[in-house]
């Protein structure tokens, strides 16, 4: 029968494969600015991706999507 501190040494142990050299260096908080910025990242579907090639032609797109319906309310608002 093998002992609970045996156990407990082997998941304290770390794998072969982990370099703790490669961890060196790393930056505390090295994106925050970029977080608190308000990035605002969307991911397209494949098929709607394969009419837009980059953000601009998004951006385009949108933007004549929203003065569109702008101009809709506008106009069925005056109807009244």
């Amino acid at each position: 029968m093998k002992k609970k501190t045996e156990k407990r040494a082997k998941r304290e142990d770390l794998r072969r494969e982990y370099d703790l050299s490669k961890l060196s260096g790393g930056v505390r908080g090295k994106y925050t600015a970029r977080y608190r910025a308000g990035t605002n990242l969307v991911l397209l579907s494949l098929d709607v991706a394969e009419y837009f090639p980059d953000e601009h032609s998004v951006n385009k797109a949108l933007r004549t999507l929203i003065q569109t319906r702008k101009g809709t309310l506008r106009r069925a608002v005056t109807k009244k």
